[in-house]
């Protein structure tokens, strides 16, 4: 379970690296930000880089793109120290637990779009297995707009043994499919220590991740598509949670 394997040392655009500044979790090493007539946005982050101690080099637009590893960086990028994760243990053990763990997600921007729905809905920490899953790319982390230095991650080798260790500390879990027996709106296990399980694209969730989870809820559609992209269904299922969470 190390760093490398989650990720999360290269950031890139204007609001990520933000966060990153201002979050302070983690040691930054270096910033580049690109000099332009419209640089003076810029001109914050490149103080607030001072201020923690990174390296701050400004740098031709050609050069900062030659670098990037996005499509669109904002004129900023950064590398900092990989994020450290947690052992699963610790995020299924708390009282107030709602986690979210990832079935096979491997779209970094899906990834980080649901990464950006999870902080904002008070998830406490994201699930993530090691293979045949996105990592926390350039790419997720700039979907994510920052949510990666807020939130907490355990690695692990598959979800299914993810859930077998839910199951131990009495945490619920909650598959999300369309073909699911329960409904979200009317989840009655939605106020309890909880993990929000979601598939991969396409395929939704595995075979056995579907059998392990206590709950297989479905999100009602009211129109003529029966089904949303796994971004949008973290969105609209983690806030539904966290309405239900609410005392």
């Amino acid at each position: 379970m190390t760093k490398a394997e989650l990720g999360g040392e290269r950031v890139e655009g204007r609001r990520a690296v933000r966060e990153l500044l201002t979050a302070a979790r983690r040691p930054i090493h270096r910033i580049w930000l690109a000099r332009t007539s419209e640089a003076r946005p810029l001109e914050e982050l490149a103080q607030l880089g001072y201020a923690r101690g990174a390296a701050v080099e400004w740098t031709t637009p050609g050069d900062l793109m030659a670098r990037a590893r996005t499509e669109v960086p904002q004129g900023v990028l950064a590398d900092a120290e990989p994020l450290h994760p947690v052992d699963l243990d610790v995020l299924v053990g708390e009282r107030d637990a709602f986690l979210v763990a990832l079935d096979g997600v491997t779209d970094p921007r899906n990834l980080g779009a649901i990464l950006r729905s999870a902080d904002g809905a008070g998830v406490t920490g994201i699930v993530l297995a090691r293979h045949r899953a996105s990592a926390i790319t350039p790419a997720a982390s700039k979907a994510a707009t920052g949510a990666i230095e807020h939130l907490r991650f355990a690695l692990v080798s598959a979800i299914p043994g993810a859930l077998e260790r839910a199951a131990r500390s009495s945490m619920w879990t909650v598959g999300l499919d369309e073909g699911g027996d329960a409904d979200l709106f009317e989840l009655p296990v939605a106020d309890q220590p909880l993990m929000l399980v979601l598939g991969a694209e396409g395929r939704g969730l595995s075979r056995l991740a579907r059998a392990r989870c206590d709950v297989v809820a479905r999100i009602p559609m009211r129109g003529s598509i029966q089904s949303l992209n796994v971004s949008a269904a973290a969105t609209v299922a983690c806030f539904e949670i966290a309405r239900r969470r609410v005392r």
